[in-house]
C-alpha cells in the first residue's frame, strides 16, 4: 500500500512583501516534504496566496491599484520568494482562482445544509489587520481611550448584517477532539493556550461582510462576501480537488500537518476543523505551529526598518546555509533571535569545520592514497561498530523528530554523528596507519566514507544542493539516494571523483 502524506505551510497574506516568517514555515514544511519523498511517500505539498479579505482591499487601494492586480503582483512575489528559498511544492494555490471558488461555495452550501449557518446581525469589535473579530475582553484601552486587539491592531466597532457559523454548538466535540487526539495541536503551550480559550466558551462566529466586496459571494446573497477565514481556511481541500472527492487528490486528505504561524492557530485549531465537522468532512490530523523571529534582541517592525528579507539573507550567505541555519537555530515552536553573528557562527563551526572538514579530511585521504577508488571494508573493531552503528541509526532518529517538527532536534542527532566521526578520525589517524598497516588505513577510510555518506542522505532535505554535491563525491548515484538505499553499500573500488570543499568559511567582506 502507497504511504501518503500531505502538508500545508499557510497560505499567505498579500498585503504586503513577504519576509523572514514567511521563508522560515516554508522551508520546514518543504523540509518534511523532501524527507518524506526520500522515505518512500507519496507526497502532497501546498503553499500559496490568501487573497481576500478588507485588508487587501484597503492595500491595494493605498497602492493605486485595482484588487486583482495588486493581488498578482503579490503572489508572484511568494512565488519568487519560494523559488529563492528552494520550497518544493506540488501546488501553490491562489484563493482568486475559479478552483478556490466553486470549492469555497460548495463548503458554505454544506454548512448551510447541514443548519449550521443563520442570519443575523453582526456588532462589535473588529481588527482589519488581523481580519479577526475580537471580545470586549480580549482588548487593550490605550491612554488616549483608543482599543486595541491582543496582536496591537487597532480595532473599529462594526455593525452590519452577517451570517453566523453555530460555533457555539461545537465547543464540547472541539474539546473531545484534543483529548482523544493529544498531538492534535504542537507545541504544548499553544495546545493548553487553544484548550483554554474554547473551555472559556464559543460564540458563534459572523462569516460575511457587506461592508466591502472583495471576496467571495455567499451563494444566494450576493451583498456579502464571505468572511476571510473561511475562504481561507478551505484553501486546504480545494488543493484536493473538492468539493469532487472522486478527485485524484482527495486520497491525501485529511492533511498529516498544518504548519502555521503562532498568531493563527485559533484559525487552524478551532474555526477550521468546526467547519469541517459541520460539513461532514475529515478534520487534520496535526496543526504545528512555529514561534516568531526577533532581529539582533528586537522585535521585527517596519518602523524600526529591521525586517529581514530573506532572499537578500540568501544572498549574502547562501541558500542551504540559510536553510540550515533557520531550523538548527531554534526550536520550531519556540521564539528566536536572528543575527549577523549567529549565521556565520552556525556556517563556519558547524557547516565548514565539523562536517565540512569531515567530509573532506576522509575524501581527500582516498583520493591520495587509494588511487582514488572507494576501499573495501576489513575486519571491524568496537570503534568501527559504534560509528557505523550511530550512522545507521540516524533515518529512525530524523524521521522520529520531523514527525512532531523537532527540527533542531534532528538536526543535533545528525551534528553527533558528525561530532562522533571527527573525534574517530583523529584518534584512528591513517594518516599514520599508510605507514604502518594499508589494509586497516583502507578500512578506517571505508567507515568514514559510508559514515559521511548516511550523514549526507538524512541531510538531502535541510540543504539539498549541497547535500547532492556531496553524495556526488561519494560516488552515490541519484537513484541510490533514499533512505532505504542506505542499506545496500557501495561497491568496492569505485572511483571517485576528485573532492571539492562543499562549505567553504564565510570571510567578512572588506568595508
Amino acid at each position: 500500500m502507497t504511504k501518503r502524506y500531505y502538508i500545508t505551510t499557510p497560505i499567505y497574506y498579500v498585503n504586503g512583501a513577504p519576509h523572514i516568517g514567511h521563508a522560515y514555515t516554508s522551508i520546514a514544511a518543504d523540509v518534511l516534504a523532501r524527507f518524506k519523498r526520500l522515505d518512500g511517500y507519496d507526497v502532497l505539498f501546498v503553499t500559496g496566496t490568501d487573497e481576500h479579505g478588507q485588508k487587501v482591499e484597503k492595500a491595494a487601494a493605498a497602492a493605486g491599484l485595482e484588487p486583482q492586480a495588486f493581488t498578482d503582483q503579490v503572489s508572484a512575489d511568494f512565488r519568487d520568494m519560494a523559488a529563492k528559498m528552494g520550497i518544493s511544492y506540488d501546488d501553490f494555490i491562489r484563493t482568486t482562482e475559479e478552483r478556490h471558488k466553486r470549492s469555497t461555495a460548495e463548503l458554505w452550501r454544506r454548512l448551510d445544509a447541514a443548519g449550521a449557518i443563520y442570519l443575523g446581525h453582526y456588532e462589535g469589535w473588529y481588527a482589519v489587520r488581523d481580519e479577526a473579530f475580537y471580545d470586549e475582553d480580549e482588548l487593550t484601552t490605550r491612554l488616549d481611550g483608543s482599543k486595541v486587539a491582543p496582536s496591537g491592531a487597532p480595532v473599529e466597532w462594526v455593525r452590519e448584517p452577517s451570517y453566523f457559523f453555530r460555533l457555539s454548538d461545537w465547543q464540547h466535540k472541539l474539546l473531545d477532539l484534543y483529548e482523544k487526539n493529544p498531538e492534535f495541536i504542537a507545541p504544548s503551550s499553544r495546545r493548553n493556550e487553544v484548550i483554554s480559550f474554547v473551555r472559556g466558551g464559543l460564540r458563534d462566529l459572523s462569516i460575511s461582510r457587506t461592508s466591502f466586496r472583495w471576496g467571495i459571494p455567499v451563494p444566494g446573497a450576493p451583498d456579502h462576501v464571505m468572511y476571510v477565514w473561511l475562504d481561507a481556511l478551505n484553501n486546504y481541500v480545494t488543493a484536493c480537488g473538492f468539493p469532487d472527492e472522486t478527485a485524484p487528490r482527495w486520497k491525501f486528505w485529511p492533511a498529516d500537518v498544518h504548519l502555521v504561524g503562532k498568531d493563527i492557530i485559533r484559525f487552524h485549531s478551532v474555526y477550521w476543523p468546526a467547519f469541517l465537522m459541520a460539513a461532514g468532512l475529515p478534520v487534520p490530523k496535526r496543526v504545528s505551529s512555529n514561534g516568531w523571529w526577533v532581529v539582533e534582541g528586537e522585535k521585527m517592525s517596519k518602523s524600526l526598518g529591521n525586517v529581514i528579507e530573506p532572499r537578500q539573507l540568501v544572498a549574502t550567505f547562501g541558500l542551504d546555509q540559510i536553510r540550515y541555519f533557520l531550523l538548527r537555530e531554534k526550536a520550531f515552536g519556540a521564539d528566536g533571535s536572528l543575527s549577523h553573528q549567529a549565521i556565520i557562527s552556525r556556517i563556519n563551526v558547524e557547516l565548514a569545520n565539523d562536517l565540512g572538514n569531515l567530509a573532506q579530511r576522509s575524501l581527500s585521504m582516498v583520493a591520495r592514497n587509494c588511487d582514488g577508488r572507494l576501499p573495501g571494508r576489513g575486519p571491524a573493531t568496537g570503534e568501527d561498530t559504534e560509528l557505523l552503528n550511530a550512522a545507521a541509526a540516524l533515518p529512525d532518529l530524523v524521521r522520529e523528530r520531523l514527525d512532531r517538527q523537532a527540527f533542531h532536534d534532528a538536526l543535533e542527532e545528525v551534528w553527533k554523528v558528525v561530532r562522533a566521526g571527527n573525534g574517530y578520525i583523529d584518534r584512528q589517524a591513517p594518516w599514520a596507519l599508510r605507514k604502518t598497516d594499508l589494509e586497516r588505513m583502507g578500512t578506517v577510510l571505508r567507515v568514514l566514507a559510508d559514515t559521511v555518506r548516511s550523514v549526507a542522505t538524512v541531510l538531502q532535505p535541510f540543504m539539498p544542493g549541497s547535500m547532492a554535491r556531496m553524495l556526488d563525491q561519494l560516488g552515490v548515484p541519484p537513484e541510490a539516494r533514499s533512505l532505504a538505499a542506505l542499506e545496500v553499500p557501495l561497491p568496492d573500488g569505485i572511483v571517485l571523483p576528485p573532492p571539492e570543499g562543499v562549505f567553504p568559511r564565510y570571510v567578512e567582506p572588506a568595508a
